[in-house]
């Protein structure tokens, strides 16, 4: 991107200085990252950060008028329709693929959103240790930041602290997933508890009493008052977990963000947004006939993760496939071309997706834009499941100079 930085981290980048990165990384969160970790920052410039940050804003601003929650909330199935949905999500992601504008300039186009938490701790570390990686090379020995809102390191810190904590004792919160240990967001679970003290917990070790979930801590019972919800609903229902209660109970726990979150602001929104940053999407349910000119769309489930059933390259079979009864739950949208504006060393370029991230405190009236994450590819999708066995491809940050 920033083509001055570019230069000078492809020329200073040896045989070992990814598996130096990828050693200190690990050594820094303290385990294993599970998913494929790109070689390099995204070094974005100012015009393309500023096209993403006033884009992402002005979706947020939009989804956030009462009459559209109201329309969305009808994708919240029955049977996971939690008490106590709040009036906006504590939690939101907006993905921007990398594109050529009509003027020629980097702009971006949006792949999906979702009212759910990412890798906000992880990006902390991840982006710390990219800068010291960086000091030994010539020009790059800079301040960088992902931060936006004029946030620097501790101001983001304590944003996520209010956000995911809130008013409670971090030892009443829990971050809640199924298995920590075994998701490939573990690493940014350990990196939460190093931030903020808050522990991960899986749902299936909670203990109900009445109203109230307590977790075990040293033998004894603890309540849990407020829940940094990381549960993937289909993981959930896919793998027939039984918890000791039900997401449609009345408990007196606070949530980050409310489960109900994950159905109203996800993919199922795509289609009610009016914005050029948007590109085009309609619920197959609503689709009188197949369009003949299936090559410039993407067909996806609403409700998956890491990419998952998405179809990049659709054809009228894969459509007659899923049933009538079925295809509320799916979205026909303008295919994207993506901008392999990243040089590798070897000339050839790279596709990117930037995510924008955004928190808000239960006190606060609206989600603020705090950090970015990146992910890097050069196949036809960008989950870092679908370039594990690439090179110069995987999870990243988009870092800018400060000093």
């Amino acid at each position: 991107m920033d083509p001055a930085f570019r230069r000078s981290f492809n020329a200073a980048f040896g045989p070992d200085t990814y598996a130096d990165y990828l050693a200190r990384l690990e050594r820094r969160v303290g385990s294993k990252i599970p998913f494929r970790v790109a070689e390099t920052p995204l070094f974005l410039p100012e015009g393309l950060r500023s096209y993403l940050a006033k884009s992402a804003t002005e979706i947020v601003q939009q989804i956030s008028r009462p009459q559209v929650i109201e329309t969305m909330k009808r994708a919240i199935p029955a049977h996971l329709d939690a008490p106590g949905m709040d009036h906006l999500p504590n939690c939101v992601q907006v993905d921007f693929a990398i594109v050529r504008g009509p003027s020629g300039e980097l702009e971006g186009r949006v792949v999906e959103l979702q009212a759910f938490p990412s890798l906000y701790a992880l990006m902390v570390l991840q982006s710390e240790v990219v800068a010291d990686v960086m000091r030994v090379m010539p020009g790059l020995d800079r301040k960088w930041s992902i931060f936006f809102g004029g946030l620097d390191r501790d101001g983001f810190v304590a944003r996520l602290r209010k956000a995911v904590v809130a008013s409670e004792d971090p030892a009443n919160v829990v971050l809640l997933d199924i298995d920590p240990p075994n998701q490939k967001t573990y690493p940014d679970f350990l990196a939460t508890k190093e931030l903020i003290g808050v522990d991960s917990v899986c749902p299936t070790t909670l203990v109900r009493e009445g109203r109230r979930l307590f977790r075990k801590v040293n033998g004894k019972l603890m309540q849990v008052r407020r829940i940094y919800n990381r549960v993937v609903f289909d993981e959930l229902e896919a793998r027939k977990i039984e918890l000791p209660f039900r997401y449609t109970d009345d408990l007196d726990i606070t949530w980050c963000s409310h489960p109900n979150w994950y159905w109203t602001w996800s993919k199922y929104t795509l289609p009610y947004i009016d914005h050029p940053a948007v590109p085009r999407a309609r619920y197959l349910s609503d689709l009188t006939e197949i369009p003949h000119d299936l090559e410039r769309y993407v067909l996806k489930p609403l409700f998956s993760f890491a990419g998952s059933g998405v179809k990049v390259d659709p054809t009228k079979e894969d459509i007659d496939a899923i049933p009538a009864s079925d295809r509320h739950g799916w979205i026909l949208q303008e295919k994207i071309n993506y901008e392999p504006a990243l040089p590798m060393p070897d000339g050839s370029g790279v596709k990117g997706e930037v995510r924008m991230m955004f928190l808000r405190a239960p006190d606060e009236p609206m989600p603020e834009l705090v950090l970015n994450l990146v992910r890097l590819s050069r196949g036809k999708m960008l989950g870092v499941d679908q370039n594990k066995d690439l090179t110069w491809v995987g999870g990243t940050v988009g870092l800018w100079p400060v000093d």
